[in-house]
């Protein structure tokens, strides 16, 4: 009984693992990253690691466009014109959030998984910059083609 309760413990770690972002950290790619031009900001979203939810990993949109998705422990950005900003994610229902990007500032997005009636829900929410930028650091780089949006 010990050998298969282990065989399924290790299942579920891999399993688990298969979910989670790989990538190089922010840390390791930052001085790489572009600056910014002059009339837009940048839009970093992100996901802390979990167990729970982890296979779900929903597209996120910005102003109705596909820019990543929601992986547990992944970052990735977009840099974006100045204005009016609306991001959602999809599962059994959608959940939106507005902000107002100004020129120059930086923005951070985390969403997170909560429960619902089928399935769970990815819900992003808006953070204060000293706490984007402390959870970013641990996350793994997840959005190669959104960088360049």
């Amino acid at each position: 009984m010990k050998i298969s309760n282990a065989c399924v413990a290790l299942s579920a770690v891999v399993l688990l693992s298969a979910c989670a972002a790989s990538g190089p950290k922010h840390s390791e790619m930052r001085a790489s990253m572009p600056q910014l031009k002059p009339d837009q900001g940048r839009i970093y979203f992100y996901r802390t690691s979990s167990i729970v939810g982890a296979a779900m990993q929903p597209s996120i949109t910005l102003n109705g466009r596909a820019v990543g998705e929601s992986k547990p422990g992944g970052f990735f950005y977009v840099d974006a014109p100045a204005g009016p900003m609306e991001v959602a994610t999809s599962t059994e229902v959608e959940k939106k959030l507005t902000f107002t990007l100004d020129r120059g500032q930086t923005r951070y997005v985390r969403t997170s998984v909560g429960f619902g009636i089928a399935v769970g829900r990815v819900y992003p929410e808006l953070v204060d910059n000293a706490t984007g930028e402390k959870e970013v650091q641990e996350a793994s780089y997840t959005g190669a083609a959104a960088a360049q949006r």
